[in-house]
């Protein structure tokens, strides 16, 4: 199968959804983010959902020789912590609760009328593209095929 296509479908069925559990919708994430205000814990309930299926997921998944669309898994091999990650952490941090958006829901909401997540998205845009130009490293993280 086409893997454009496989993309695209995957694509649709994530912002169906982020639609369907309201990740879309900014006020209600600032609401999760906001504990000391009006806190609304649904998106919680969400992320424990995701989570869940994940774990089950990901074990079973990674079982098969190779994954079902390509020669093998890529799985990223770093496990240290630097201050490149905890700042990149930071500002996603910042800017989610600032702006009600992550990149996902972004995305998905721009084909909304309200202007703020093309706002948001044209950010996220600027901010990795300044990464990648004052990125002296140049280095992409190390990916190894997973080995049984």
């Amino acid at each position: 199968m086409n893997n454009t296509f496989i993309s695209a479908l995957t694509g649709v069925i994530f912002g169906a959804g982020l639609l369907l559990s309201g990740m879309t919708d900014a006020n209600k994430v600032i609401n999760f983010l906001d504990v000391g205000g009006a806190w609304d814990a649904s998106l919680g309930f969400v992320m424990v959902g995701a989570i869940c299926v994940n774990a089950v997921l990901y074990r079973l998944v990674l079982r098969r020789e190779s994954p079902l669309f390509a020669a093998n898994f890529r799985i990223p091999t770093r496990s240290d912590i630097d201050a490149r990650l905890v700042g990149g952490a930071a500002l996603f941090g910042l800017g989610w609760g600032l702006g009600g958006y992550c990149p996902g829901p972004g995305f998905v909401s721009i084909a909304g009328a309200d202007p703020a997540p093309a706002v948001f998205l044209a950010s996220m845009l600027a901010g990795m593209l300044v990464v990648k130009v004052g990125d002296q490293a140049g280095t992409p993280e190390p990916v190894s095929p997973v080995t049984q």
